[in-house]
């Protein structure tokens, strides 16, 4: 065994700072995640969600066109992004400023499995906090077929590589989303 200080490299798993992103790459996560009946149910009651569609199978049998529970949207979307915290924004991220362009061409069901991959859209330093960057991430989810469930627009406050020295004082931009007030939630 080694002791601290021995001339062992050592390596933390982290996601990505905000000079590691490459507008224009896309990453693949993997393991992809199977949905459980347990997973939906689980979710959609912490949430307060009562739509039957996610909690009644006698209801959802008698609903045209998928006749069975779907998994409940926003279980969809957390497990989207939470897919990609390993990879991109474990431990680098200051927190999420806002999601947009969110849709669910096709439902998942219990016992699918949701594969996640995300696109760097965009990035830029931020005008008003010193070492941090704003990355637009643009991710997809698909299920075991390939076919397309999610999509969604996320933007990101990122840090930037600690030890690197600011690239000068930035100006204040009123139209900058303010990132202060962000949970630091991946998924939220």
């Amino acid at each position: 065994m080694t002791e601290p200080g021995d001339d062992q490299r050592t390596v933390e798993q982290r996601g990505l700072w905000f000079e590691e992103f490459e507008p224009g790459v896309r990453y693949l996560h993997r393991p992809g995640r199977t949905i459980t009946e347990a997973d939906n149910v689980l979710f959609t009651t912490l949430t307060m969600n009562t739509q039957a569609l996610h909690l009644d199978a006698a209801f959802s049998e008698n609903q045209a066109p998928f006749h069975q529970r779907l998994v409940n949207s926003m279980c969809t979307l957390s497990t989207l992004v939470g897919l990609s915290v390993a990879q991109l924004t474990q431990g680098t991220i200051v927190g999420n400023l806002g999601f947009s362009e969110i849709t669910f061409p096709r439902p998942l069901f219990h016992g699918d499995t949701l594969y996640a991959e995300t696109l760097v859209a965009d990035k830029r330093l931020s005008r008003t906090r010193q070492g941090e960057g704003i990355v637009t991430f643009n991710h997809v989810g698909r299920n075991q077929h390939g076919d397309v469930v999610a999509t969604a627009t996320r933007k990101t406050m990122v840090r930037t590589k600690p030890g690197d020295e600011p690239l000068g004082r930035r100006e204040s931009s009123s139209d900058e989303p303010r990132a202060g007030r962000a949970s630091g939630n991946e998924a939220s």
